[in-house]
């Protein structure tokens, strides 16, 4: 047994600094309150009063950032991190109407730094603002032994509703809409770990390689923010031109976008209607990546697409640019699926 007494920081835990955390924390959510906020940062449940509504529907979602949280670690920028996670989340309930209520994260450490946690909540208060969305709590866990020195671990929830009557479910899509693709910013947050092998193992980059075609050094690159794109969805379905959307993640275009296809209906997607960012062939390039995993792996410049009649597709357009300054591209059509055909096919 040991003579002298163990305290909890001995075992790595240090109570002070998880509470110099939470304070700055505190601070940062309650600048996302909004109306709906009963509680304060701290109690044991977060209460939210519900928006008054006929028939709501809540609508829920939970994510990380995946190993782009490694490139975070390289670079040692922890702000914009926690925007990435609610842009991601917001853009999963956004696709089915819904609106943003409130955000939940969860920051997991093996030894607590306050100023690192306080960056990475800034960027989820921020991405909390942007989408009017309220940070309501959390959990901040430090755990010796569990996580390597320096790196953590972080996901989050968010909650939104919608009136049961405007549910997005891709049910009302029809042969012949049109599918209209809105620009990722960069990978968003997936194919970090094909990425990664093939920038810093294979072709033996380091975040601070300034790559040809690329116009920032690449651990900047490889950080640009996931983008929110409620704000478009929110322009169509309040003019009740939406049919469908589809959150481009893992999987791409390849394997999300049939999530919200009725059954026999396929899309016919234009290769030529974008160019590709340079970043995406880079990444092929290096690694000579099989065309199909290719796209099943990144987003190659789409993140978002939104499926409209074929007879309101130029007035879709007009009201993303006119309303949201949000320039789209036509990538191509819904088409009747044939026998033993795929889901998504590339022309």
């Amino acid at each position: 047994m040991p003579k002298d007494s163990i305290s909890y920081r001995d075992a790595g835990v240090d109570i002070d600094e998880a509470n110099r955390a939470v304070d700055d924390i505190k601070k940062l959510a309650r600048g996302t309150f909004t109306r709906g906020v009963l509680t304060e940062i701290g109690s044991f449940g977060a209460c939210f009063a519900m928006p008054r509504l006929k028939r709501p529907v809540l609508i829920s979602s939970v994510d990380g950032v995946g190993t782009k949280l490694k490139v975070a670690f390289l670079t040692g920028r922890h702000d914009s991190i926690g925007e990435d996670l609610v842009n991601h989340c917001v853009n999963d309930i956004a696709v089915q109407g819904a609106t943003p209520l409130f955000f939940l994260d969860y920051l997991a450490v093996g030894k607590l730094d306050a100023t690192i946690a306080r960056d990475v909540i800034a960027g989820i208060a921020r991405g909390c603002k942007t989408n009017q969305c309220a940070l309501i709590g959390g959990e901040t866990a430090e755990m010796p032994g569990l996580y390597t020195p320096g790196e953590y671990d972080l996901a989050g929830t968010i909650v939104g509703c919608v009136e049961k009557d405007e549910l997005v479910t891709g049910k009302s899509i029809e042969e012949g809409d049109v599918l209209l693709g809105m620009a990722s910013t960069g990978l968003h947050t997936n194919g970090y770990s094909l990425a990664r092998k093939l920038l810093f193992e294979i072709a033996g980059y380091t975040v601070d390689s300034m790559v040809e075609e690329l116009a920032l050094p690449l651990g900047q690159a490889l950080l640009q923010v996931h983008r929110s794109y409620l704000r478009a969805i929110q322009i169509l379905h309040k003019a009740k031109l939406l049919r469908g959307a589809a959150h481009i993640t893992g999987g791409g275009i390849t394997d999300n976008l049939p999530r919200i296809l009725p059954k026999g209906l396929a899309a016919s997607i234009d290769t030529s209607a974008w160019r590709v960012p340079p970043l995406f062939r880079i990444l092929q390039r290096i690694g000579n990546v099989p065309e199909d995993d290719w796209r099943r792996t990144f987003n190659l410049g789409i993140g978002m697409i939104l499926v409209v009649p074929e007879v309101e597709a130029s007035r879709a357009e007009k009201l993303l640019l006119q309303r949201g300054n949000e320039k789209s591209v036509r990538l191509g059509a819904v088409v009747r699926q044939k026998r033993g055909q795929e889901r998504v096919l590339y022309r």
